[in-house]
């Protein structure tokens, strides 16, 4: 078989300035600029050797992306390397790959600078698109009115294990990219003046700067050596929040609001429509290490960033505010505020809001004070003021700063920091964020059975049939008395999950109930699945029993993620709302109903065409069940950063949901390094953040797609999706060699045993891919450059639709059409179409050979290997069949040289990564190997950018 035809498809030469001549510097300027200042700082701290070997790998590299040298000679050269020698090769090719992620950053935002100097059409994902959307097609403000009154866009933080950077790390990365973006700007000034002494001196000190952190960065470890604590990941959750977060959200709040009330009047409601959410700390399927003191850990720390955020920003409004009473006309209730205020300096006696702000900042820190057991603080500030109660007494404050500003005609001042104060509290709380338990349902079985064994309740509860358990169930969640007494000795299991329950309900004691508002069940099959957590819920408070009519503060969130558990969704739906203690359940906690749709379990178990097609069709049925229960529908999904675990532009994603699915609500999951490239800076954050917001507001209020005949469409995908999942199947649950080649072929056993990350890879201790976890499985293909959970099994499926498809009458010409047609006119089918070719286009079947070669039983390594192989030349066929196009990012040219760009560095990394492998397997342990293969995972993150 030839290089040729395993190498992938066709990307054609194309400059990075292809869409925008006019803007310099290019990619390319800024990559051979960082690449320039980062081999000058290897050279002088590794030497001229190390600095050669490096320079000579790269220029090979180059030469293999341009065919000019088989990939077997450079292979060949790092089998023969030293691990030592080869350790800086590694480091060198993960910051390249970084500064190239930095330069392709930079040229996004002076693509979109431009754009908007240009005074251009706002383009899609924007809420200056999605307000022209709604105007252009005269949406009444009366619909408008009943999306936001339940409007909620939650991005919700979740760790990731190829998200190690250190703090450090990142915080080298943020000031070299604030010096280029300087950079830039005195190269502009220079060309208009080339002369000019000053911006050569500037670009002088730029590049000393820039050659500072890069050394700083060069010696500093780009992971930790240990594996990371729960408690790290929360701290680095919490870390997006001080760089973006605690601004952009109430800032994307507060245009929504100003915008509704400008458009619409009063007719629409206030609302937070962006409040963030969080896994990490209380997130315990599959993970022992998360327990009762990690979700006390992660409210903790949360509320304590929050309240340090309301301490900083009304500091700052008590020195701004310096308005003199000699000059202006106060309201009664602000000298009221200012007299609590206990700021009894004289030069404050005329002025009120410096006093009132004084008596809000001593409050805060009071609040802090008694929720958190210490002050935020320091200075005493909290002494002898008394705490807020709740975050509405904190608003009630502000309104009154508010209205006497307003009366004192500052509008101008009451609509600056005051205003992002206020948004601010209605968007975070006390809590910051919320943290969602999830569990197994397999978990919460045991605990339960152990719990009514105990109780006398039920000898074996696992053992009862589903009428029996529902019944017991219903029983008990009807009755206040309690089951599992405190003080009892419990199983490990039962111990850990009981005291997790706990740590919730004294976390939303302490900070509200919205710190702990949502209990998720994985691998949720059944109605007693559903209801099992209630009973823990009752146990500790956060469910009241009364009879038939229980209160909560916690949703109960079914999470359906095989391809049958999806299928059969809405049914279990259907009959847990005709339970009337569960429907009165719901309908106490407003009549929604979240359910949470995964993306990875289902991929996994089916691939990629079946599973986006069960996503669709469980959110069509369950869309219908909610309607006819009355109930309104929330949906949570589960995606990764991957396209194989749902990922791929969230604008896109959310817009191709059926009519009905996004009722102005989304909640998303955001992963590892998808979180950095989203949230790493308040730019980005702002876009990302706007880009869901449009994207849920449209979906809610626009019509999504332009189906003549639906049905035709939605039967056509289902056999597709069949044809999908067979192909799919044969290989992954049907091929007896396939465990072994997919085991040993990908760094899957090292993910696990080399401290990345703090969860383990599998949820048992076994080798079945079903129970392997969804970040493992698509990263093991992603590191290995197979990409297959993104694409394996759809061209074959399309090729036999096309030959054979029974929902459209007529030859293949015509069938193939109508896929063309449904291509252009539906954005489900586009969507999955294109993050597909997004996903195959950084596939390199070439270096997936290498690994392939690790593979012990060579003849089933290469009958999978030329499975694999052929399956990827057909669907690349049949994407270009269908799409009409000449390669695959035909239509995304800023794709194609991204790919293009970071080719050089992906390769070395992969080779040697292989050869690593290959030491580690044959018996070398050593310190240099295990780091050296942990350094080329995390730099194959870098720069794939979307691995897991």
């Amino acid at each position: 078989m030839s290089k040729d035809t395993i190498r992938g498809t066709a990307i054609p030469v194309a400059p990075e300035e292809i869409a925008h001549p006019e803007i310099s510097p290019t990619v390319r300027d800024d990559t051979r600029y960082l690449g320039r200042i980062l081999g000058e700082v290897i050279r002088e701290q590794e030497g001229d050797y190390t600095f050669n070997l490096i320079e000579n790998t790269r220029s090979a590299a180059f030469d293999l992306r341009y065919g000019e040298m088989p990939i077997e000679e450079l292979a060949e050269q790092f089998n023969k390397l030293p691990t030592e020698k080869a350790l800086p090769v590694i480091r060198a090719f993960s910051h390249f790959a970084l500064m190239a992620n930095l330069a392709e950053d930079l040229y996004v935002e002076r693509v979109r600078d431009l754009e908007e100097d240009r005074g251009n059409t706002a383009p899609r994902s924007t809420l200056a698109y999605t307000w022209q959307e709604l105007h252009n097609r005269e949406v009444p403000g009366e619909k408008v009115a009943e999306t936001m009154a339940n409007a909620l866009v939650a991005p919700v933080l979740t760790a990731h294990p190829t998200e190690t950077r250190r703090r450090t790390v990142f915080d080298v990365q943020t000031d070299i990219m604030k010096m280029m973006r300087r950079r830039a700007r005195v190269l502009k000034e220079l060309k208009l003046n080339p002369d000019s002494v000053r911006s050569a001196r500037q670009l002088a000190e730029i590049e000393l700067v820039i050659r500072r952190r890069m050394t700083l960065l060069w010696q500093t470890s780009l992971i930790g050596s240990v594996r990371p604590r729960i408690e790290d990941e929360i701290k680095v959750g919490l870390r997006y929040y001080g760089i973006s977060l605690l601004s952009e959200i109430p800032a994307i709040n507060r245009r929504v609001n100003e915008h509704m009330k400008e458009q619409y009047g009063d007719v629409v409601p206030r609302t937070a429509v962006v409040r963030p959410g969080s896994w990490i700390g209380g997130d315990h399927d599959g993970n022992p290490y998360v327990t009762a003191e990690t979700v006390g850990i992660a409210t903790t720390f949360a509320a304590r960033t929050i309240f340090d955020h309301y301490q900083k920003t009304i500091y700052a409004l008590e020195h701004e505010l310096s308005l003199s009473s000699k000059f202006i006309d106060t309201t009664e209730a602000l000298e009221q505020l200012a007299d609590r205020g206990r700021n009894d300096v004289p030069s404050r006696v005329d002025e009120p809001f410096r006093r009132a702000l004084h008596g809000m900042r001593g409050r805060v820190a009071a609040t802090a004070k008694h929720t958190l057991g210490e002050p935020v603080v320091s200075g005493g500030i909290h002494k002898g003021h008394e705490p807020y109660a709740n975050p509405a007494e904190l608003l009630a404050d502000i309104d009154t700063v508010d209205e006497a500003l307003r009366h004192s005609m500052d509008d101008l001042l009451a609509d600056h920091t005051l205003a992002d104060l206020r948004e601010a509290v209605e968007t975070f709380g006390f809590n910051l964020y919320s943290l969602d338990l999830r569990q197994n349902s397999e978990s919460f079985e045991n605990v339960l059975t152990e719990v009514f064994a105990r109780a006398g309740v039920a000898e074996n509860y696992a053992e009862l049939d589903e009428d029996a358990k529902v019944e017991l169930l219903l029983t008990e969640l009807a009755s206040p008395r309690p089951l599992a007494d405190p003080e009892a000795e419990w199983s490990e299991e039962t111990a850990r999950e009981l005291g997790i329950f706990r740590a919730a309900a004294k976390a939303a004691k302490k900070f509200g109930a919205e710190v702990v508002p949502h209990c998720i069940i994985s691998m949720a099959s059944s109605v007693s699945d559903v209801i099992e957590p209630m009973i823990l819920l009752k146990e500790v408070g956060l469910i009241q029993a009364n009879g038939e009519h229980p209160q909560g503060s916690v949703d109960i969130i079914p999470l359906f993620e095989t391809i049958d558990d999806l299928a059969g969704g809405a049914d279990i739906m259907r009959q847990l709302w005709q339970l009337p203690l569960y429907r009165n359940y719901v309908a106490g906690r407003g009549d929604i109903q979240e359910i949470m749709l995964g993306y990875s379990d289902s991929n996994k178990d089916g691939g990629y065409f079946a599973a986006n097609w069960a996503l669709y069709d469980a959110e069509l049925a369950l869309v219908e069940a909610s309607r006819e229960a009355g109930l309104f529908l929330r949906l949570f999904h589960g995606r990764g950063g991957t396209v194989g675990r749902g990922g791929g532009p969230s604008y896109d994603a959310i817009l191709a949901q059926p009519k009905g699915a996004v009722q102005g609500a989304v909640r998303i999951t955001e992963q590892g390094e998808i979180i950095s490239a989203k949230y790493g800076d308040p730019a980005n954050a702002s876009r990302n953040l706007e880009a869901l917001v449009a994207a849920t507001l449209e979906a809610s209020l626009l019509p999504v797609d332009d189906l003549d005949d639906p049905d035709v469409a939605f039967e056509t995908m289902r056999q597709i999706a069949e044809e999908s999942r067979k192909a799919y199947s044969a290989l992954m649950h049907e091929d007896p060699g396939f465990i072994e080649y997919f085991t040993t072929s990908t760094p899957l056993a090292e993910i696990g045993s080399l401290n990345i990350g703090s969860r383990p890879s599998s949820r048992k201790q076994t080798t079945a891919v079903s129970d392997l976890r969804a970040i493992p499985w698509v990263l093991s293909w992603s590191q290995s450059r197979v990409m297959l959970p993104g694409w394996f099994g759809v061209g074959s499926a399309l090729k036999r639709w096309i030959e054979d498809g029974s929902s459209v009458s007529g030859d293949a010409t015509s069938r193939l059409n109508y896929l063309r047609e449904l291509h252009r006119r539906w954005p489900f089918f586009d969507s999955v179409l294109s993050n597909m070719a997004q996903v195959m286009s950084k596939a390199d079947l070439s270096i997936a050979q290498l690994y392939s070669e690790l593979v012990g039983d060579r003849e089933a390594a290469e009958r999978i290997f030329d499975v694999i192989v052929e399956e990827y030349k057909l669907t690349v066929e049949m994407f270009l069949q269908i799409t009409e196009r000449e390669t695959l990012l035909a239509d995304n040219p800023e794709l194609v040289s991204s790919v293009r760009n970071r080719f050089p560095y992906l390769v070395p990394l992969n080779l040697l990564q292989v050869e690593l492998l290959r030491r580690f397997r044959a018996g070398d342990d050593s310190d240099s190997v295990r780091s050296g293969i942990q350094l080329t995972m995390n730099g194959l993150a870098t720069a794939l950018r979307n691995s897991g």
